[in-house]
């Protein structure tokens, strides 16, 4: 593909004025000069095209690397059209020669004005350079015109000296031509694309690095010209046809030389470890409005800054390249270092690289670097990877550094680099990235292993397989860890690994039986021994059947040898009763203290205080629970699956859930791919939160959605299960649909009876049950369901438990009795030492509509303004309408104090908020009013809502500021 000459109006005005002189009778010389690309040849055509038709006669020839042992080969070719030449022979004597050649050359050019058009003069024999060189020196008095084309390219290995190196500058006009700028670029790609977006259009300009050959080939492989939008960049030459611009990438690699191509080859291998620079989007076909006004930025790279683009076009100083890059690219060449640098930095100069923000020289587009590496061997690629990873680890570098260029060599059988890839495996876990994590991993086992040392990271890599939703391979990798000889701790830790792998496919009987068959193995390590107890113990939750026997045998354990059974399996029995509805909250805090207290293993630990975190939730012990969990989380390895990181994380959701924290709990929902991604399995607890939140929030078409994401039908049968159930349960009872929230508090029921979960403290379905039942007209059977629920929650003896079955025993009452029942409900939540949260507000409510039908109006506008206080501070926007309802049933107009604004503050809020807008930290509010840290928080978050700030700075201003009912965004303190 050809078009016209774009940004080369200097050249051009150059050459017209040289040759009118050459027709006035004053001849000259002018060098064009120009890397590999840009165009020296298209200008020089243009220069003869522009003299033939001002009437000058034209002598032209193009050297070649083949003449350049022929002795005058260039002057002889360019001569050849000269009359009597033919018989004008070569003598050996060069000076003999050049004089005869210098003779016909006057003598021609005395029949009228001539140009000499010579291309690739630095191919050019030495002979013929010489007598180039003279001609220069002669022609001033000749009409007689000089135009040649150099290549001034930096290469690894230094050039001859160029053709005018050792003459006058008076005696030859040089003119380096640029690359294209990114403007005329894409002029030309629109010409051949006039349907291209902007981003298509930048993708093709970064592609042509600013070199005419490869734009042109790049176009001709696309196809042009196209009225449709046209298909995105592919990543490989392989998609592109017939492969023009591969083929151009490989001259321009041939005229840099080997050593160059070497270099350039191993700067596109070693880009592969890089991190990946950003890539423009493709976009819309542009119309003619938005074309001339589109800001130029847009044909450009996302991290291409105004300095790199003034190194681009010639414009602006180019800072050296960062001596790190340019030494591990010479090693792993073999090339001068400080050639390298100087390459590295002439190619940024003229576009063929632009710096990322870090600094690294990369290959302008992924396509150009694709080309470059075409037809490199893959041996070869390797092998530089190899070099750079030893560079970089000799150099101090980071370990991820050093491990990107190992994931793409063969196993290099040194020490060092398994010791590297795991500890970058371990960066990516603590980062967050399990994906990188396995990939380093996975390498790391192409490298001679001792049989321990290849167990822990089967175990880790299994761990994090799993993690990423592999399960299958995930096993596969767990049970080979399985099989190999190790140290009894690493051999249970694989097995807790396998364990929590299959039951996480459904796979209970094999989970249990890989415990037993390692606990059997373990012989002279009761502590070991005792641990692995624990985990059966705990992942036989999973299965039915499997669960009442072993909670029957460890019973029966811990009554008749109790010293045979380890803290955290003690600490599961506590949990067993309480959720049988066996013991106390006192007792089981107790308990699980004197366990706390009991010094246990460390693999042990995870197990008991993840059981402990549970019970204290449970109990109402909100603090002593979360702290027991983030102590928890802090202990476990981060690339270990281990069930109890997932128990863990759930209590932190019943942590929030208890405490109110409705802005918390839907921060952990997750995107809709995410919540796809885990249908499969089944709902998750943390599902069942965030689905009681958003039924709280009033967002009931979300809540809706959330609901029937999950076909409940399949999903393994869990106790994560039963609370999605009693979740679905809420949200259909909200939606106005008693009967179908009947049939899921039913079902969660019986198969929370089956598991021997009977206490109201996981799942209170008896009086969700007797909810349903009186809206559905069924009295009597309402009632003696939340007077079980009462007498169940008593055993446990929790306000929160305790006020919630009072509540709806009141409802279902009715009557004085009931109002009492209710009122004491209300007492009951309100001295909760936790803080009651939703249910201290669903019993304000109950209690105020039971007075308004016992027409006690001014008390309960009193217990309903209460409710819709604290329902706006806890961000209950559901219960905040049902509770303003029943105020207007009642006869109150309009709430008498402010929704929004400082004066909407409560005494603790304001109190609260003076002291932060004073510059205390929450630390120090704490300590200073005696409450907990987290209660601090529910105030300020409360407080920025109706003040409507997002920040702490905006306090002073905003506690002195009256507000418009309209409230603002709740923010986290």
């Amino acid at each position: 593909m050809s078009g016209p000459l774009r940004e080369r109006d200097g050249a051009r005005e150059l050459l017209a004025a040289a040759t009118e002189r050459a027709r006035s009778g004053s001849g000259g010389a002018v060098l064009l000069q120009g890397a590999t690309g840009t165009g020296r040849t298209s200008v020089l055509e243009d220069a003869v095209r522009d003299a033939a038709g001002r009437g000058l006669r034209v002598l032209r020839v193009r050297c070649s690397p083949e003449d350049t042992g022929v002795p005058f080969a260039t002057v002889l070719q360019l001569l050849g059209p000269v009359p009597d030449f033919t018989d004008l022979a070569p003598d050996p004597d060069d000076r003999g020669s050049a004089a005869r050649l210098w003779r016909l050359l006057y003598a021609y050019a005395a029949e009228g004005p001539l140009l000499l058009a010579v291309d690739d003069v630095h191919l050019a024999d030495a002979p013929s350079r010489r007598w180039l060189r003279e001609a220069v020196r002669r022609i001033d008095r000749l009409p007689v015109l000089l135009v040649a084309g150099e290549r001034n390219q930096y290469d690894i290995d230094p050039g001859r000296a160029g053709l005018a190196r050792s003459l006058s500058p008076s005696l030859v006009r040089t003119h380096t031509i640029a690359p294209l700028g990114d403007t005329a670029a894409a002029e030309l790609v629109r010409v051949a694309f006039p349907a291209a977006g902007s981003g298509w259009t930048a993708e093709c300009v970064r592609a042509g690095a600013g070199s005419p050959l490869l734009l042109h080939a790049l176009l001709d492989d696309l196809g042009g010209p196209r009225t449709d939008e046209p298909r995105p960049l592919p990543d490989t030459c392989a998609a592109l046809y017939p492969g023009s611009y591969p083929a151009a990438v490989s001259w321009w690699l041939n005229c840099a030389g080997e050593t160059t191509a070497e270099v350039a080859r191993c700067l596109a291998a070693l880009e592969e470890a890089w991190p990946q620079e950003p890539q423009g989007t493709t976009e819309a076909p542009d119309t003619p409005d938005t074309r001339d006004t589109r800001d130029t930025r847009d044909t450009r790279d996302t991290w291409d800054s105004q300095d790199t683009r003034d190194q681009r076009t010639g414009r602006g100083a180019v800072d050296p390249v960062g001596p790190d890059v340019a030494r591990t690219l010479a090693e792993a060449a073999g090339a001068d270092p400080a050639r390298v640098a100087g390459w590295l930095t002439a190619m940024i100069r003229i576009g063929i690289l632009r710096p990322d923000p870090a600094g690294r020289p990369r290959f302008a587009h992924r396509l150009l670097r694709d080309a470059v590496l075409t037809g490199w061997p893959t041996a070869r690629r390797e092998a530089a990877h190899r070099v750079a990873a030893e560079a970089l680890l000799r150099r101090g570098e980071r370990v991820e550094a050093v491990a990107a260029h190992l994931l793409r060599a063969p196993g290099v059988g040194l020490p060092w680099a398994p010791r590297v890839l795991r500890d970058a495996a371990t960066v990516a876990v603590h980062d967050a990235r399990p994906g990188d994590a396995a990939r380093y991993l996975r390498r790391a086992l192409d490298e001679p292993l001792s049989d321990d040392r290849r167990q822990q990271l089967l175990t880790e890599l299994g761990s994090l397989e799993y993690a990423s939703a592999d399960g299958a391979v995930a096993i596969a990798r767990l049970a080979e860890a399985q099989h190999l000889r190790a140290a009894p701790r690493d051999r249970v830790r694989a097995a807790v690994a396998l364990g929590t792998a299959l039951v996480g496919r459904g796979e209970v009987t094999t989970a249990l039986e890989v415990l037993r068959r390692t606990e059997g193995s373990l012989d002279g390590h009761p502590g070991l021994t005792r641990t692995v107890q624990t985990a059966t113990v705990l992942l036989s939750d999973a299965d039915l059947a499997t669960r009442q026997e072993t909670y029957r045998r460890l019973s029966e354990s811990g009554r008749h040898a109790p010293e045979l059974v380890g803290t955290a399996s003690r600490a599961l029995l506590v949990r067993y009763e309480a959720t049988a509805g066996l013991i106390s909250a006192g007792e089981a805090m107790t308990r699980v203290r004197a366990l706390l207290a009991e010094p246990s293993d460390p693999l042990a630990e995870p197990f008991l205080l993840g059981t402990a975190a549970a019970v204290a939730e449970w109990a109402d012990e909100l603090d002593e629970a979360e702290r027991l969990v983030d102590r928890g989380l802090a202990g476990q390895h981060p690339a270990l699956l281990h069930p109890m990181e997932h128990a863990l994380l759930n209590t932190r959701a019943d942590i929030a859930a208890a405490r109110g924290d409705v802005a918390r709990l839907i921060a952990v929902r997750g995107d809709g791919a995410a919540i796809a991604a885990r249908a499969h399995g089944g709902p998750s607890n943390r599902d069942a939160h965030v689905l009681m939140a958003l039924v709280h929030q009033g967002r009931s078409e979300e809540a809706g959605r959330l609901a029937e994401a999950f076909d409940l039908s399949r999903a393994p049968e869990s106790w994560e299960l039963n609370r999605f159930l009693y979740a679905r349960g809420v949200q259909r009872l909200a939606a106005g649909d008693p009967a179908g929230a009947l049939h899921d508090f039913l079902e969660c029921g019986r198969r929370q009876t089956a598991r021997e979960v009977v206490s109201p403290v996981v799942t209170p379905w008896r009086t969700a049950v007797a909810q349903c039942r009186l809206a559905l007209g069924g009295g009597q059977e309402a009632l003696a369901l939340a007077t079980e629920e009462l007498r169940l929650a008593r055993v446990w003896n929790t306000p929160r438990t305790v006020g919630r079955a009072l509540r709806v025993l009141g409802t279902a009452t009715g009557g004085r009795r009931g109002l009492h029942l209710a009122e004491e409900a209300v007492d009951t939540l309100r001295h909760a030492p936790a803080d009651a949260g939703m249910e201290l507000v669903e019993a304000l409510l109950a209690h105020g509509r039971q007075l308004l039908a016992a027409g006690e109006r001014g008390r309960a506008r009193e217990r309903l303004r209460e409710a819709a206080d604290l329902a706006e501070r806890k961000g209950g926007l559901r219960l905040l309408a049902l509770t303003e309802k029943a105020l207007r049933e009642g006869g109150s107009r309009a709430p008498t104090t402010a929704r929004t604004g400082s004066g909407s503050l409560t005494a603790s809020e304001r109190r609260i908020a003076e002291l932060a807008a004073a510059g205390r930290t929450n630390t120090e509010i704490a300590d200073l009013l005696h409450l907990a840290r987290r209660t601090v928080e529910t105030h300020l978050t409360s407080a920025y809502r109706k003040l409507g700030i997002r920040r702490r700075a905006e306090l002073p201003a905003a506690l002195d500021r009256p507000r418009s009912p309209a409230a603002g965004t709740p923010q986290p303190a």
